[in-house]
């Protein structure tokens, strides 16, 4: 891992950006890392574009600011691509991650001359079959870690088994189908 991480989520009001940003900071900081985890909110409804952001690095942060260049970009929602400048300041040794079952073709038509790599998984599909709703946030949260290599897949199941065990305490059926939905999505992330 290079000493300093920073990450860009893209989503929608209410798909979980801001959450999973959270998750990843969590579960990074329990590896041993520091971190930082933030949204930053426009119109704060349902539905609207939102921002998150993460910086994850091996030695202690000291920028407080938006992120304006990030490693890696996440897009929770691809109908973003056709609204929201997803690579705007995307390093190209980065890479992007984007909830999408569209082609090689039309991501790289959306994204700009994009040069970096590209990455995609459809989170909409597994996140139905593995916790019967769409919650886009739990595999795209998979995919940043496996596309990023923050930590393994082992050191972040095992903090997300228990992260969801207190976060879902009241609630402890959702737990397996939260960490299905993980399992699937950290062997289903593709490189386009």
């Amino acid at each position: 891992m290079n000493d300093l991480i920073e990450i860009r989520w893209h989503g929608r009001g209410g798909q979980g950006a801001k959450t999973a940003s959270l998750l990843l900071a969590d579960a990074a900081f329990n590896t041993g890392k520091y971190i930082q985890g933030f949204p930053e909110y426009g119109p704060e409804r349902m539905g609207a574009p939102i921002t998150a952001y993460n910086r994850i690095s091996t030695k202690p942060i000291t920028v407080h600011s938006n992120i304006y260049e990030p490693d890696y970009v996440v897009v929770v929602d691809d109908t973003l691509l056709e609204s929201v400048d997803v690579t705007a300041g995307l390093k190209s040794t980065g890479a992007i991650v984007i909830n999408t079952t569209k082609d090689s073709e039309y991501l790289k038509q959306h994204l700009k001359g994009y040069e970096g790599e590209i990455y995609k998984i459809d989170a909409r599909r597994i996140s139905i079959e593995a916790l019967g709703k769409y919650f886009p946030n739990t595999p795209m949260l998979a995919a940043i870690v496996k596309v990023s290599k923050i930590m393994t897949d082992e050191e972040f199941l095992n903090d997300m088994q228990g992260s969801f065990k207190h976060k879902f305490a009241k609630k402890p059926e959702v737990i397996e189908g939260n960490m299905k939905a993980l399992e699937m999505a950290l062997k289903e992330v593709e490189r386009v």
